[in-house]
Parts: structure tokens; C-alpha cells; sequence
């Protein structure tokens, strides 16, 4: 009895493999291995922030869901036949790409990014467009592995605490708000970033778009959904915030925050969950017998038929693969070595009308600056009593372990006395944040980076700036200037003392370029 003709239960799993499958599969199998030993410091660096860090703790569970997506479809995807696609070499390309722009410039989430969609480029250059149609959304969803949502922190503390003050007001609660930090008569509340909810966000949005897929078939019922599973965390961690602040009134701020721990760890994110999920309920418009895909309508798409004529043979789809990653790994390695050349030593300039006097802060500051090769730290005053301190970093290149705007990097550093409060006053090309020390100290700091022509206070533009040097193989000196001035409740204002010192020395990038003797 030929494999074809056997009882399902009494084949072998290989026999069960319709026979186009098993070169494709054997082939796909082996590049996923190749791509997984290659880049395996960015998976390693991603396994571990999904294991250690309870804002990712979620994406262990998305592995087995992608493997469960892929199961749900493979009766419809025997139905297909895979062919190697020479068009997927520009998916490729394109994630590879994704992966040189993390690699030079330091941005790690760009480099996990990459490392995922090389494993979802694959696919079509070695399956086919036919079988990347029918697992659209499980190569899609792979992209919830990348470990993202820090970059919101800020925007949802600020939410937060919004959200929060305006139901503390409606409660009946006198409180004042100045930027993250919600003064009530029970105490002062800091809305850090523990609080922010991103974490409940980020699960909550991964829950919706599984649900949205696999429970809805018209897409307005699943956009809808997807907004409710976006909108309702947001407001119900301000609800949460404001209940711990209201609870603190009558009980203390140390049983409120205490209890307020148990049941946003164990119980909130269930019932929030939960009341999605019952609110959408009776709008779910999946049959149960439907399968996920249809693969004669796939097959019978001329559109994808046009598309998958444009094949490659195994072994040219395979050693285009390699091309590709080697030339972008040659690429990453030379550009991580450019350095650029800094003098022995250098110093913080003297300023027209402003003095060095001792630096003699409230409460230690003194920002980080990892890997740079030059860094200065001082105090000016005039004689109107105003006073800033000034901290300046002089890197040789950007890179890891040397970036002027990473992660914990700057005028906020991790595990000190200072918190980040808000945003501060508008300066000319700079970014201006306001920080409060042991929740009594107020400090401004205005941040500016310097590289070749460009100033700014953006990491964002800075890391353009960065890679655009780096595709160039092109290497330059970065500089990180911080002005910061403690608030005086008394004295001069942190903000005009920062004015007043930046009139004195004319434009930030002039002076950065002059205190590093480029000028």
C-alpha cells in the first residue's frame, strides 16, 4: 500500500508531510537554525528580557501561539504547493537592512526587530507567496516577540497621572498635580513607571490581536475590538491609580500601596481582561468549522499565481541567504570599529561673565555617560546669584556600550534619588526635563547632542545622524552637553539661570565643538 493510501493514525509524521513539503520544510528548518545561531546574542538578549522582566513576561507565550497559528492552518497549507521565490530575497534584504540600522546604531530594538523578520523573511523566499498568504498572520504576530514598549513610558505616566488627578478632583479629593507627582492631604503619589501600565498595555494589545484574528472575520468588528483592547488598560490603570490614592486617604499610604500590589498583580489585569473579553462576546462572527484559511481561494488568487512564477532554484534562494547576512554582518562589524580621533585631554571653557565656583549640589547629580572617552562636570555662577551646572561627554563613536542616548544614559540616571517629574520649559533644539530629587529637590536639566552639523536634543535624530555617518563608514566625534540648575523656591528660577548662561556662550554646538577642540 503506497504512504498516500495509508490510515492517517498508521503512517510515520514524515509520511504524513505531503511530499513538495518535506525538501521545503528540511530547507526552511536549516536557514531558521543558521539565522538563530548567527544572531543569536540579539535572541539571547531577548529570551532574557522576556524571562526577567515582568513587562515582557507575556511573550513567553507567544512562541507556543505562533506554533498553535501555524497547526491551525496546516491542513489548508497542505493544500499548497511551496516553491522557492527569488522576490522574498527583498524581504530579506529589507529585514537585514532593519538589523544593520540596530547593529550601527546601538538601538538594540532595531537589531531584535531585524533578527525576528529574518526568520519571517524566510518564509516567502523559500515557501513561496502562495504559503506566505496563508500564514500572513502568523509571520505578522511574530513581531509581538521584539521586546518594545518602553518607548512609551513617559507618554502613559503622563496619561496616568492626568487621568488620575481628574478622578481624585471628581472624588471629592483636593490634589495638585505637577507632572508625574500628585500631592493629596494623605501624601505626595508618584505616578513612576511601574505605574505607567505599559506592561498591562503591551499584553493586552498581543490578547487583542490573537482574539481579533482568530474570533472576528469583518474587519470593522475587529478594528473595534483592537480599540477597545488599546483604550480600556489606559483607563482603567488611571482608575486603578486614582482607587490606590483614594483608598490612602482613609487607610495610609502604606496599606493602600500594599494591597494596591496584590490586586493589580493578581487581580486587576484578569478582571480588566476579562471584561473585554465579555464586551465582545456576542460580536464574535467566526464559525467554528471555518477553517482559518482558504487554500483554493489562495490558489485560485491570480494575482498570487502571477506572483509565484517568479521562482529560484533551492540552491540560488540559499546562497543569496548567506550573501545577504554576510554582507550586512561585514558591514556591522566595520562600522562598530570606526572611531574617531579625541585630543588627551580637554576642558570646560571659560564663559563671559560667569565664574567656576565648587560643585556643591543639594543632592548628588551626575549623569552617565557609558563609553565616552572624555566626560566633565563643573558649576558657573555670575554675580546675580544665578548658578548651572554643566556636564559635557565626548564620545569617539556611538555604539554598544557607547551610546550618547541609551537607555539610562544622561540627566536621569537608574537607581539614584532622582525621579523623572515632566517635561520642562522649551529650549532651542534641546530636550528639557524636569526631575525631582528624594521628593524634595527640584532640578531642570536641558540635554543637547553634538555630531558633525547636527545639534539636537533628540536621541531620535541623533541615531539618524549616527547611522547615516556609520552607512558612510564615515567617523565623527559625538558630544552630550547637559545645563541643569536646582529650582530655587526662593532664589532665581532653574530656567532663567539656564537662559542666562546659554546667551553668555552663544550656540550649545559652537561651544560643544570648541570645548572639544574641533574649533
Amino acid at each position: 500500500m503506497p504512504p498516500e493510501s495509508m490510515p492517517l493514525e498508521n503512517r510515520s509524521f514524515l509520511q504524513a508531510i505531503p511530499a513538495p513539503w518535506r525538501k521545503a520544510l528540511l530547507r526552511l528548518a536549516a536557514s531558521w537554525l543558521a539565522l538563530l545561531a548567527v544572531f543569536h546574542a540579539d535572541w539571547t538578549a531577548m529570551a532574557r528580557q522576556w524571562w526577567e522582566i515582568s513587562t515582557y513576561n507575556h511573550v513567553l507565550l507567544i512562541l507556543p501561539i505562533i506554533g498553535w497559528l501555524v497547526w491551525q492552518r496546516r491542513g489548508e497549507l497542505a493544500l499548497l504547493t511551496p516553491s522557492c521565490w527569488w522576490p522574498g530575497l527583498l524581504f530579506v534584504a529589507g529585514a537585514a537592512f532593519v538589523w544593520l540600522l540596530g547593529g550601527i546604531s546601538g538601538l538594540d530594538l532595531a537589531r531584535q526587530a531585524g533578527a525576528v523578520a529574518l526568520l519571517g523573511a524566510v518564509v516567502p523566499l523559500l515557501l513561496g507567496p502562495q504559503v506566505m498568504a496563508g500564514l500572513l498572520f502568523p509571520l505578522c504576530y511574530m513581531a509581538l516577540l521584539v521586546p518594545f514598549g518602553e518607548e512609551l513610558v513617559e507618554v502613559l505616566q503622563t496619561v496616568t497621572a492626568k487621568i488620575t488627578v481628574a478622578l481624585t478632583h471628581f472624588s471629592g479629593v483636593p490634589a495638585q498635580i505637577d507632572g508625574v507627582f500628585i500631592d493629596t492631604p494623605a501624601g505626595l503619589f508618584e505616578v513612576a513607571e511601574a505605574c505607567s501600565g505599559v506592561k498591562f498595555l503591551i499584553a493586552m494589545f498581543a490578547f487583542g490581536a490573537l482574539a481579533a484574528n482568530v474570533c472576528f472575520v469583518r474587519w470593522r468588528r475587529r478594528l473595534v475590538f483592537m480599540a477597545a483592547c488599546i483604550v480600556v488598560p489606559i483607563l482603567a490603570n488611571g482608575a486603578r491609580a486614582w482607587g490606590t490614592i483614594y483608598a490612602a486617604q482613609f487607610v495610609g499610604v502604606q496599606k493602600a500601596a500594599g494591597f494596591d500590589h496584590i490586586v493589580y498583580g493578581w487581580i486587576f489585569f484578569a478582571l480588566v481582561l476579562a471584561a473585554v473579553i465579555a464586551g465582545g462576546w456576542r460580536f464574535f462572527d467566526r464559525p467554528l468549522d471555518v477553517p482559518m484559511i482558504d487554500a483554493a481561494r489562495i490558489a485560485a488568487s491570480p494575482f498570487l499565481s502571477r506572483m509565484a512564477t517568479a521562482t529560484i532554484a533551492a540552491t540560488g534562494a540559499l546562497l543569496g541567504l548567506a550573501a545577504l547576512i554576510g554582507a550586512v554582518l561585514w558591514w556591522a562589524v566595520t562600522a562598530e570599529r570606526l572611531a574617531a580621533p579625541l585630543p588627551a585631554a580637554i576642558d570646560l571653557p571659560e564663559v563671559p561673565g560667569w565664574h567656576r565656583v565648587d560643585y556643591a549640589p543639594t543632592i548628588w547629580w551626575e549623569p552617565r555617560a557609558g563609553g565616552a572617552g572624555h566626560r566633565l562636570l563643573g558649576r558657573y555662577a555670575d554675580e546675580s546669584g544665578h548658578a548651572v551646572d554643566v556636564f559635557y561627554a565626548l564620545y569617539a563613536g556611538q555604539g554598544e556600550g557607547r551610546e550618547a542616548g541609551g537607555f539610562g544614559e544622561g540627566a536621569l540616571m537608574p537607581s539614584s534619588p532622582w525621579a523623572w517629574q515632566g517635561k520642562g520649559p522649551d529650549f532651542a533644539d534641546a530636550r528639557s526635563e524636569r526631575l525631582l530629587g528624594h521628593g524634595e529637590v527640584e532640578r531642570l536639566a536641558v540635554t543637547w547632542y553634538r555630531t558633525g552639523p547636527v545639534t539636537t536634543g533628540s536621541n531620535s535624530r541623533l541615531k539618524l545622524a549616527v547611522i547615516a555617518d556609520h552607512l558612510l563608514l564615515r567617523a565623527r566625534p559625538t558630544a552630550m552637553l547637559i545645563v541643569s540648575a536646582e529650582e530655587g523656591h526662593h532664589g532665581p528660577r532653574a530656567a532663567d539661570a539656564i537662559g542666562r548662561f546659554l546667551a553668555a556662550t552663544g550656540s550649545p554646538g559652537r561651544w560643544m565643538d570648541r570645548t572639544a577642540k574641533l574649533r
